[in-house]
């Protein structure tokens, strides 16, 4: 069965974009204008992703995030927001958006995120505890990390960074999306600072291995790759 996808955004011209994009890629879409109509279709049937844009008539893209999180825990969401809405993106990663995508767009990026979401478990917001990647795991609640039963000892800062990879996975990450997530939106330094704890990171997780799994993307930034998807 395709997957289906409600797109909530009120400008109409990107958001038959959004409809005819999807549609090409067999991806079953509605498209909800405003708020209340949003959560109204989250109410009335299940979806395999949201794509909900922030600036909305009715409730804002922030209240629906709130009150879906409220009956719906696990539905991946993927928020739209304006370049300068930081404080935005925060709250909206802080209530449990899963992804966001800054406008505006490449659609290309945004399919891409859409196949990384969806290729994720059902139930991986049942185990966020629990994090893991081929042989490397990552227990959340104990902090200890092992790649093939041997334990790896982490900084709080590379423990924080790799996480952020892992419940990412697949995804590419640029450098501004590693700042403000492990070091917080709030940080004021050089983004060269997450190319030195990868460095630190690669040094203690994939050194000693013949498959690396952190991923350098020239010119994009870093992620780490499930090999087995």
């Amino acid at each position: 069965m395709n997957p289906s996808i409600l797109i909530v955004e009120d400008e109409s011209k990107l958001s038959r974009v959004l409809e005819l994009e999807l549609s090409y890629e067999n991806y079953k879409t509605e498209i909800a204008s405003n708020g209340k109509e949003a959560l109204e279709w989250m109410e009335e049937r299940e979806w395999d992703l949201v794509l909900l844009d922030i600036m909305l008539p009715e409730l804002s893209g922030l209240e629906v995030l709130r009150r879906m999180r409220r009956f719906d825990e696990h539905t991946p969401v993927i928020l739209l927001t304006a370049r300068d809405q930081v404080h935005d993106k925060v709250s909206g990663l802080d209530l449990g958006a899963d992804d966001y995508m800054t406008k505006p767009f490449q659609i290309e990026e945004l399919l891409a995120r859409i196949r990384a979401q969806l290729r994720k478990p059902k139930n991986q917001n049942q185990q966020t505890n629990q994090l893991s990647v081929g042989e490397l795991k990552v227990n959340i609640d104990t902090r200890e990390v092992t790649r093939a039963e041997e334990n790896m000892e982490l900084t709080p800062r590379e423990f924080d960074l790799l996480v952020c990879l892992l419940k990412n996975k697949n995804i590419v990450l640029t450098r501004e999306q590693l700042l403000n997530q492990v070091w917080g939106y709030d940080y004021v330094g050089d983004t060269n600072v997450v190319d030195v704890y990868i460095r630190y990171l690669r040094q203690k997780v994939d050194k000693d291995f013949s498959s690396p799994y952190i991923q350098t993307v020239r010119g994009v930034g870093y992620t780490v790759k499930d090999k087995s998807q």
